[in-house]
């Protein structure tokens, strides 16, 4: 069964959703294919906003916003997450880095130390010294990947299956499909565990 996370290390729904996905695949015994997009050239080809924009001025909006967040927090008991106080922070180098970390051993390292370094010790990852600095504190190959984000086939496949992405029907981070059925957001996560349930008992009927 196929099962996609489309990602990009700045929106922080992204990175709760990860923390999540760990407990669905153990209980359902699957692996979701982590997909590195860039949400800025997401939200350009589909005129979507981030909420940092789109609730900007609303009254209350953003307030209650705060409040689902936490209700999720504490729904799924996570007490590690810190709002990065540089946010929003330029991505490219990092979805460039995971881009061309996709097919190596470390990738998984890779997405950990970025969500890490973002989300739960936030740091302004958009400095390359900073985006060096965590890639050595985690032991990952730091010169490969910074020689790696320059390569322009990097480049272009990032830019490619962003573009990819947005045919398929994504505007925003996170998106899953369970096969060709999309889910958006993080509260979409338990409707993400039923289709795969449902697909896995059709399976086993037949």
């Amino acid at each position: 069964m196929k099962i996609e996370f489309y990602f990009d290390f700045g929106s922080p729904n992204s990175y709760l959703s990860h923390l999540v996905i760990p407990r669905i695949e153990q209980r359902k015994k699957i692996k979701f294919d982590y997909i590195p997009i860039l949400l800025g050239g997401v939200f350009k080809l589909t005129g979507n906003k981030s909420p940092a924009e789109s609730l900007l001025g609303i009254k209350n909006k953003g307030e209650y916003a705060e409040i689902e967040t936490n209700r999720f927090l504490e729904k799924n008991e996570i007490d590690n997450y810190q709002f990065n106080p540089d946010f929003p922070i330029n991505t490219l180098a990092l979805m460039r880095g995971a881009t061309f970390a996709k097919e190596k051993p470390y990738y998984h390292s890779y997405i950990k130390c970025m969500y890490q370094s973002m989300w739960e010790t936030p740091k302004k990852l958009d400095e390359m010294f900073v985006f060096e600095t965590v890639l050595k504190e985690y032991n990952l190959p730091s010169e490969e990947i910074i020689h790696g984000i320059q390569n322009k086939e990097t480049k272009e496949m990032l830019i490619g299956k962003t573009s990819e992405a947005v045919e398929k029907g994504v505007f925003g981070s996170p998106t899953f499909f369970v096969e060709n059925e999309i889910f958006f957001g993080k509260d979409r996560l338990e409707e993400v565990e039923r289709e795969i349930e449902k697909r896995a008992t059709e399976v086993a009927q037949v």
